[in-house]
């Protein structure tokens, strides 16, 4: 409703400028200025005579031609204006009043959509960008790489969506350029070994496990290709040597790392033991210790977890701890009331939740 009335005041303001200057008419140019001057004529005249300047005959005879020209000039103005003046004035009134509002809506009804909400010019920019679909986005820059085979930062872009899209023979491809053209990096070179070991469905091959070791020589803190040798040397049956890799990753991972519930799991998945870490007074006097002095020690801790988590259970790491320490420990039914103790702690936080449900799933607990 708003659009038609903005519309409507739009034109009213059209058929006004054009009716205004047709509604003056023609304006008296000078009328008042010539009489003055006439006027002021015969009153010279007058004078003139008075002071015997001139003779009466020739002063009668000045007066009759100035009041002549008086009115001759007031009967100029008097008169009307022409009837092709008042017909072209009507038509000029009448196109106004009716072409003007015919011709727009003429316009704006086959061209325009008074239907639709409005459109801000930001939200146009965007929409035209997500109409966009990530395919064809991908293919202008494969058409653009096709021209300029040796854009490695093109490459580095390229990678990693094709890897995402699941193309990964082309992603291999991509990587390979991306280092040729961008130069070695430990995380080029760890990127390119995940993407084989997806290609052959999760097994770390011998290609990819040759880029991991340059991953690892050109960075030894390399955590991608450190997980994925830990990995290797697990499906190669070496499973004290993937626990020693993973224990060593964990012994340098800072308390937030993203990563660290993944190679825990791994690492309890080798027969390794994650458990909560330990101060260098306890790793000191658990030295000297027996094996049954040592477990009772640990679970102590455990049990010191599980009180802490019962009165603050918003900690989801140390949820995750707790479980684990109980999948070490074998008692894989206070695992699982563990995890349900967690849910129910975390319930009402959805994003505890999901970080919650992610790391029981890499414990194998998805129940």
């Amino acid at each position: 409703m708003m659009l038609w009335i903005v519309f409507a005041l739009m034109t009213a303001a059209a058929i006004f400028a054009v009716l205004w200057p047709l509604s003056r008419g023609d304006r008296p140019r000078g009328e008042a200025s010539e009489a003055v001057v006439y006027r002021d004529q015969l009153a010279e005249v007058d004078r003139d005579a008075s002071l015997g300047l001139i003779n009466p005959p020739e002063a009668a005879a000045a007066r009759v031609e100035i009041s002549r020209r008086l009115l001759a000039a007031a009967d100029i103005h008097r008169k009307p204006p022409a009837a092709s003046t008042v017909r072209s004035r009507r038509a000029a009134a009448l196109v106004a009043l009716i072409g003007l509002p015919l011709v727009a809506l003429g316009i704006y009804y086959p061209l325009g959509s008074p239907g639709l909400p409005d459109f801000p010019l930001a939200q146009r920019s965007r929409a035209a960008d997500g109409a966009q679909s990530l395919e064809s986005l991908v293919a202008q820059v494969e058409q653009h790489l096709a021209n300029n085979p040796t854009d490695g930062r093109g490459w580095s872009v390229l990678a990693p969506v094709l890897a995402r899209l699941g193309r990964l023979d082309d992603a291999v491809r991509a990587f390979r350029n991306s280092i040729t053209y961008n130069g070695e990096s430990s995380e080029r070179r760890a990127d390119l070994g995940e993407v084989l070991v997806a290609a052959a469905g999760g097994v770390v091959t011998a290609e990819a496990k040759s880029e991991f070791g340059r991953a690892i020589a050109l960075n030894a803190d390399e955590v991608k290709a450190s997980y994925y040798l830990g990995l290797a040397a697990e499906q190669d049956g070496r499973a004290t040597e993937a626990a020693g890799i993973w224990r060593a990753m964990l012994a340098k991972a800072p308390a937030d790392a993203p990563w660290r519930s993944l190679v825990q799991a791994a690492l309890v998945r080798v027969g390794g033991s994650p458990a909560p870490a330990l101060s260098e007074e306890t790793m000191a006097a658990a030295k000297g210790m027996s094996d049954t002095d040592r477990s009772a020690m640990i679970r102590t801790m455990v049990d010191r977890l599980a009180t802490r988590l019962k009165q603050n259970g918003e900690d989801v790491e140390g949820w995750l701890r707790l479980v684990r320490a109980y999948m070490v420990l074998g008692d894989s039914d206070k695992a699982r009331d563990a995890s349900s103790d967690a849910r129910r702690a975390v319930a009402s936080d959805p994003e505890r939740l999901r970080q919650l449900n992610e790391g029981l799933k890499n414990l194998g607990l998805d129940g």
